[in-house]
């Protein structure tokens, strides 16, 4: 038997995660208008990085995080607010534009700026 409430968790965070997405990425693109590079996209991924870093720092070193609380914040917040589904659709796009630097430096950005946010988040999440 299906248990409704998780998936109502999961649903209700991705819900909101999506629309914190599309609000933070609009700002960054009317703060950088006319950009010929994904910076929306760049800020959404960083931030939900770092995000989930600090999140499973504080959960993982203090166990203060319940289940249902994890999967809405963890899974349906941060799930619906990364966009690393945009991010390849947007690196492909580069390369098939002949912008080879520039989908380089998409995926370079992403990876290394928002791993490293995750490892700083984690970090600042496990403090006490």
């Amino acid at each position: 038997m299906v248990h409704i409430w998780p998936i109502l968790w999961v649903g209700a965070g991705g819900f909101i995660g999506s629309v914190l997405r599309y609000a933070l990425a609009g700002l960054v693109h009317r703060l950088i208008p006319f950009a010929a590079f994904p910076y929306g996209t760049l800020a959404v991924n960083v931030t939900g990085c770092l995000a989930i870093g600090i999140l499973g720092g504080i959960s993982d070193g203090r166990q203060t995080v319940g289940p249902d609380l994890r999967l809405f914040l963890l899974i349906g917040v941060l799930g619906g607010f990364t966009t690393f589904s945009t991010f390849g659709h947007e690196t492909l796009a580069l390369a098939r534009d002949g912008e080879y630097l520039k989908a380089s430096a998409n995926v370079l950005l992403q990876v290394t700026v928002g791993l490293t946010a995750v490892w700083l988040g984690y970090g600042a999440g496990r403090l006490r």
